[in-house]
């Protein structure tokens, strides 16, 4: 896997009389310093354009279902117009969970009521200061999907 581009980690289910076991084998987690999760509470909300010039993120859905989109960053003081997007559709059905490297910015929005998405830092909180960039939500992409 090329870790300077995003990709997705497949995990699998097993299903027996006892229940549903959901798991991530291949999902290296060594990198991981910090854990949160996001709620959105309607499908209105739109979280974007955030993006790291040193920190990386895996995102989760965990509950519900979300669009994300990602774009590379050619210059962070000034930025193209005419980047090109990346999608994707994370759903709670889908054991899943997108790598998203540094030096992009990401956008999401639920496709569901009462989504909820696991996101995870290869950075603690107070490990890094002033690596949050935001752009307009409505730069590179329209959300009306």
């Amino acid at each position: 896997m090329n870790k300077l581009s995003p990709f997705i980690i497949s995990g699998k289910k097993h299903t027996d009389e006892r229940g549903e076991l959901q798991f991530y084998n291949d999902f290296d987690m060594s990198q991981i310093k910090r854990i949160y999760f996001t709620t959105h509470l309607d499908t209105e909300v739109i979280r974007a354009w955030q993006g790291h010039t040193i920190q990386s993120r895996w995102f989760c859905s965990v509950e519900g279902s979300f669009v994300v989109k990602l774009i590379k960053i050619d210059n962070w003081v000034k930025p193209s117009d005419d980047l090109k997007v990346l999608e994707y559709t994370l759903t709670a059905e889908k054991q899943e969970i997108l790598y998203i490297p540094k030096g992009y910015v990401n956008g999401f929005k639920a496709l569901k009521i009462n989504s909820k998405l696991m996101i995870m830092s290869n950075f603690g909180f107070s490990e890094i200061e002033n690596d949050e960039i935001r752009f307009d939500k409505n730069k590179w992409s329209k959300w009306d999907n």
